[in-house]
């Protein structure tokens, strides 16, 4: 194959091979408190689990490791090694948990982070190493971060995903030039393609045991033997070919950020600093003409801890002292309080969804002063409650009652749904009641048959005698929604004689839908539906 720089993107590989060892090794007290002198080393400490009906080792650390121990190896035949060794259950929740930790703390660096496997990650750096010195500045500066941390790390830098993961496996801190790729990676083992361990095996026995010797064949015959998808790996391995990395969340359209010399932990601070970065946000968001419907403050802790907090907006920002309102409220109301550890050094604003907004000219009605006061109060309320917690009803397309409105989180409504001003009937009672029950509750009635209203309702213990009535109002069920569309209803609008109205109906057809038996058996029931004041 020969090699050709298709692109000028740069991705930094992270391998954490000691992942699963590290986590426990940080949440020992000795990782907290520090062992003393003259305590005894602690023993090998290796992580297994059951594979093939045999417990295997999964991860060891640095002391395993120097004795022998290797992922993969049979636990028996590490304890045959070790027989002190330290065995812990793998729990891959607690090690997939970390790793997206360790993706949030790397966003610091570039918004676009990917997992790879279950042990690495995969940035894309194009264009942010310079804002860090340079990119080996920037690669030291991550992995001495990652090293105080706790964890072992090897890192490298290339212009393709399979390179830079592939040299992270031949050592740390390598850094390779655009269209070094195929220099670079031939010494390394075919392993280290991260390709299917079936093609791994395949490779090895046929001779091949570095990713140079795989280079050296024609990619027909590696095509025959291994497959299309084996060439395709081995063209971005050496930057011929390229393909993207798949971000675990989307790049914010903008972002803004500050970092702190000194780490800085009190509210006197943060908040002047969220004014400061939402002043250059949103200036920089009307150079484009541009507003801002979902807002996320990130705080990335000293110690490697991130908390992020989004607010979202029913219509688009683009003030200032909003922002600082919204992220005031929220702060407030957070169950689990902004806990600053040691202290932030880096605290983000980023504007994850933004919007075109569109000049208007102001009149002298004070309606759109008005609107704007509402939307603004529902996303007050929203940042202090929960988004789900503020609704607005948007009506559907059925006649069913409790199917005609849905509640949905007003920030998410269109802004001209539910604008129509509602019909003045001044002169009668409202066709619909002004409280829907949540389900019918069933009532005993005294009515004629077949068709009449009801005379006297007994709901909820309570005897009613009926004064007016008017109904009824049919509604047939929409047999092409359901298995079970139900029966016909029969509403009608009732009064009794204290004054109160109800809103009742006769669920199915009498002689038609239920059919009458001689023991009384078969009547419509009735329920009751609503309240109309």
């Amino acid at each position: 194959m020969r090699a050709a720089s298709v692109n000028r993107r740069r991705i930094l590989g992270l391998w954490l091979p000691r992942l699963s060892t590290d986590r426990v090794e940080r949440a020992s007290p000795q990782a907290s408190t520090g062992s003393p002198a003259e305590a005894a080393p602690p023993p090998p400490r290796v992580v297994a689990a059951k594979r093939d009906n045999a417990l295997v080792v999964i991860a060891c650390d640095a002391r395993a490791s120097r004795g022998g121990v290797i992922p993969g190896m049979p636990l028996a035949t590490a304890r045959a090694m070790h027989p002190a060794l330290d065995v812990i259950d793998h729990d891959p929740h607690a090690d997939a948990a970390l790793l997206n930790a360790i993706a949030d703390w790397c966003d610091r660096f570039t918004p676009l982070v990917a997992f790879d496997g279950s042990d690495g990650l995969l940035l894309d750096i194009t264009g942010c190493a310079h804002l860090f010195g340079d990119e080996a500045k920037l690669l030291n500066m991550l992995t001495a971060a990652l090293t105080r941390q706790g964890f072992a790390v090897s890192a490298a830098i290339a212009g393709t995903a399979v390179a830079a993961r592939a040299l992270t496996r031949g050592g740390s801190g390598l850094i390779v030039a655009p269209g070094e790729e195929m220099r670079a990676v031939a010494p390394l083992p075919v392993a280290a393609l991260g390709v299917d361990e079936a093609i791994v095996r395949g490779l090895r026995r046929a001779g091949f045991k570095t990713v140079g010797e795989v280079l050296a064949r024609q990619p027909t015959e590696l095509a025959a033997r291994f497959g299309e998808g084996f060439v395709a790996v081995l063209r971005q391995a050496t930057g011929e070919d390229d393909a993207p990395i798949s971000p675990r969340r989307p790049a914010p359209d903008y972002v803004v950020d500050k970092n702190f010399a000194e780490p800085v932990a009190t509210t006197e601070v943060i908040l002047p600093t969220l004014l400061a970065l939402a002043r250059l946000l949103i200036a920089a968001m009307e150079r484009n003409g541009k507003g801002a419907r979902q807002l996320t403050a990130s705080f990335f802790r000293s110690d490697g801890a991130v908390r992020s907090i989004s607010v979202e907006t029913g219509q688009p920002v683009t003030r200032v002292e909003v922002v600082q309102r919204l992220f005031a409220e929220k702060l407030d109301a957070l169950n689990d309080p902004l806990d600053p550890g040691f202290g932030f050094d880096l605290i983000r604003l980023a504007a994850s969804v933004s919007v075109a907004v569109t000049e208007a000219q102001r009149g002298f009605d004070t309606t759109a002063h008005q609107a704007e006061d509402v939307a603004l109060l529902a996303d007050t309320l929203a940042a202090r409650l929960g988004a789900r917690r503020v609704v607005r009803y948007l009506p559907q397309d059925t006649h069913i009652p409790e199917r005609a409105a849905l509640a949905v989180p007003v920030q998410h409504c269109p802004p001209d749904v539910g604008d129509a001003p509602w019909p003045a009937r001044a002169d009668e009672p409202p066709l619909r009641p002004l409280r829907l029950l949540q389900q019918p509750e069933p009532i005993e009635v005294i009515a004629g048959a077949p068709d009449d209203p009801p005379a006297q309702f007994t709901w909820r213990r309570v005897h009613h005698r009926v004064a007016r009535a008017e109904g009824p109002e049919r509604i047939a069920m929409e047999w092409w929604c359901a298995a079970e569309p139900g029966l016909t209803r029969d509403y009608f609008r009732i009064e009794d004689e204290a004054g109160a109205r109800f809103w009742v109906y006769r669920d199915g057809l009498y002689n038609v839908e239920v059919t009458p038996e001689p023991d009384g058996n078969g009547q419509p029931r009735w329920y009751m539906h609503g309240l109309f004041a």
